[in-house]
């Protein structure tokens, strides 16, 4: 029983911290977010946050965490688009930037931050605490949200385009790391104005790089299944 009541006690005071950070990052931006601020905001001092969070930016991955939501219930939609793996992995891609283009500090701060931990710990422990946030999502979609690493993520997924005859298996590592090597490339520059693009183009644009990626390492005779129709146009 007291382990249970530890449990409900932690959840609790989570979900207080949590909404402080929310909030601040949604009134104030991700850059003004501080510890102070946030317990502050939460009824408790700095210190009683340190006892539940290990450093600002393991508050702040957390806090980011809730605002994927509309990522992660969009997603399915995506996919359903394509008819091959392939192909719904392109638009799982304007799904994914969509969202990160749009709120890029939140996207920096789970995909490219220096986080002071391993972020896959981190996100076991948030779903951990949080395992309503998975009710209803297709096991395919759960592995996406579970696997933190982009990389390997894209690369377990498109492995079934071997298996259609879409995409060679020494390509799979290929396509997974230049495809984030993009979207990270664009989402720096973007993020420190090296580009004068609006968030339209930096997402058409990346989005157009990560297909010339994937379409010349399938075989020319697969190719033409291969159709891509981003929505976003500039």
């Amino acid at each position: 029983m007291k382990a249970g009541r530890k449990e409900i006690q932690r959840k609790r005071m989570w979900g207080y911290f949590l909404n402080a950070a929310t909030e601040v990052i949604e009134n104030e931006g991700m850059e003004r977010v501080t510890i102070r601020k946030i317990a502050d905001k939460a009824g408790f001092t700095s210190s009683t946050a340190y006892n539940y969070f290990k450093d600002l930016s393991h508050l702040k991955f957390f806090a980011s965490m809730r605002f994927t939501k509309p990522y992660i219930e969009e997603l399915p939609v995506y996919l359903e688009k394509g008819t091959n793996t392939l192909e719904k992995w392109l638009y799982s891609w304007e799904c994914f930037c969509k969202h990160s283009f749009r709120q890029p500090q939140v996207y920096s701060v789970l995909f490219i931050d220096s986080l002071g931990g391993s972020p896959e710990e981190f996100l076991e422990h948030y779903y951990k605490i949080y395992p309503e946030e998975l009710i209803g999502l297709p096991e395919q979609i759960k592995s996406f949200v579970m696997e933190h690493s982009f990389a390997k993520r894209s690369a377990l997924y498109i492995e079934n385009a071997v298996q259609e005859g879409l995409l060679a298996e020494k390509d799979v590592e290929y396509i997974a790391d230049i495809t984030l090597f993009i979207w990270k490339g664009m989402m720096s520059s973007f993020m420190n104005r090296r580009r004068d693009y609006t968030t339209d183009e930096a997402i058409e644009k990346t989005l157009a790089y990560v297909y010339e990626s994937v379409i010349k390492v399938v075989p020319s005779s697969q190719q033409h299944h291969i159709v891509f129709q981003p929505t976003i146009k500039t």
